[in-house]
């Protein structure tokens, strides 16, 4: 990349930040976004790493991508314990999970994509290998790793309709930042295909499989769940409807769903996981006009006790949503009746919840299509259909059970993406290894 081109960038970006900066300070006034890492993110001042270990740099964005590269972080301990990994999210949700659930590594913001701060990130991690989870297509980023003679790898990849028509038409630029990529592990063959269309070199793009699958707990016994049940007072008579990754308005539909439903089913109980902590307290407004008792799941003492007078919990913390599906009986995976494109539902499939979503799931399009065809989950188009949903499924106790078992046995029969993912790694590490070793 000539400087003019990343000065041009630089000043795209800049005026971007200007234009939305008075939204970006009111988010930062009411939600407490943005109010951390401006020295990482602007000046690039990362974690000094002061060892000469080979460096593995792997950046996730948010939550769902912290979370699925536990698997990743443990394979390449276990078959390169000598090389160092450190993680960079982008937001500070991402962060603050990444802080707690992967403690033993330096965790840092990743800086914007200008070209003083990537290339001040990159002097300073000194990295041998840059994975990035999904697709965080940074230009200045991955040249700069280039420059440096760092290898680029993009894991898990996946592209959906929306992004692809977006890229299509800046392809004359895009691709030049995608034949830069030396190893694209996509999701399914559909989106490798798509890579290869947007300029990706054709043997870089292999099929690795979606470590959400090999990241999703199957065990209820396993003790973050046991320990939630504790909190929250379930009996093994309560039946539990969760609503996971929720955006507005379905916090609002599910509500009035349960209320419809509580006094034909009284063993049946509510637990709500908005996507977004920024939106707990619109949540908790909702659920204090409902008249419902309900109560935050940052209420909850260790003995339950809060419980024995709420039929509702609120999460109002961050990272647990895997956990709390291995206690769900049944459950609606949100951010599918608005625009967002649909949420993770290989959680609650992996735990055999009888799983429901809406129609508007085109980013996990390939995973929606495979539980449909396992008959594995429900598609509901509106309210009344996610009501009828959970009707049957109190009702019909087999029938539940049926569609969670399939699910389970999908979920089951997809893992091992980790090892594949590792395989295609390993050839990178080698031979940055082997330059160390020369050098």
């Amino acid at each position: 990349m000539s400087r003019i081109q990343k000065w041009l960038l630089n000043a795209a970006y800049l005026g971007a930040i200007t234009f939305a900066l008075p939204w970006i300070l009111w988010s930062a006034w009411r939600h407490g976004k943005y109010r951390e890492g401006f020295s990482e993110k602007f000046w690039g001042n990362v974690p000094q790493r002061t060892s000469n270990r080979p460096c593995i740099w792997l950046h996730a964005v948010s939550v769902g991508e912290v979370n699925l590269l536990s698997t990743m972080i443990c394979e390449i301990a276990n078959k390169r314990p000598e090389v160092e990994i450190v993680i960079s999210t982008t937001t500070k949700t991402g962060y603050d999970l990444a802080r707690k659930k992967y403690a033993a590594h330096a965790v840092f913001y990743c800086p914007l994509d200008f070209s003083w701060a990537v290339k001040r990130a990159i002097l300073r991690i000194r990295p041998d290998l840059l994975v990035l989870a999904e697709l965080e297509l940074w230009p200045q980023l991955i040249s700069m790793a280039k420059e440096q003679g760092v290898r680029v790898a993009i894991i898990n990849g996946r592209l959906s309709d929306k992004s692809l028509r977006g890229y299509l038409r800046v392809r004359h630029l895009i691709s030049r930042i995608f034949a830069r990529v030396d190893l694209i592990a996509a999701q399914n063959k559909e989106t490798a295909e798509r890579f290869r269309r947007l300029g990706a070199c054709c043997s870089a793009v292999q099929v690795s499989g979606s470590l959400k699958f090999d990241g999703a707990l199957i065990d209820r016994a396993n003790a973050r769940s046991i320990e939630l049940h504790k909190l929250a007072g379930f009996t093994e008579n309560d039946l539990v409807l969760l609503a996971g990754s929720t955006q507005d308005p379905e916090e609002a539909i599910v509500i009035r769903v349960y209320r419809h439903l509580k006094n034909e089913f009284p063993r049946l109980r509510l637990v709500l996981v908005p996507r977004h902590p920024q939106r707990f307290d619109e949540v908790a407004a909702l659920l204090k006009h409902s008249g419902l008792p309900w109560i935050c799941r940052s209420k909850l003492d260790d003995a339950g006790l809060q419980r024995s007078h709420s039929e509702i919990i609120l999460v109002d913390t961050i990272g647990e949503l895997g956990a709390w599906w291995g206690l769900a009986d049944f459950g609606f995976v949100g951010g599918s009746f608005g625009n967002r494109g649909g949420q993770n539902m290989i959680e609650p499939a992996a735990f055999g919840v009888a799983t429901c979503f809406g129609p508007n799931t085109w980013n996990f399009r390939d995973i929606v299509s495979q539980l449909i065809g396992a008959e594995g989950a429900v598609v509901v188009e509106n309210e009344q259909q996610l009501e009828k949903f959970v009707r049957r499924a109190l009702e019909q106790p087999a029938w539940a059970t049926g569609i969670g078992e399939r699910a389970q046995s999908l979920v089951l029969a997809q893992q091992g993406a980790t090892e594949r993912t590792i395989q295609l790694l390993m050839p990178l590490v080698e031979e940055f290894g082997a330059k160390r070793n020369a050098a």
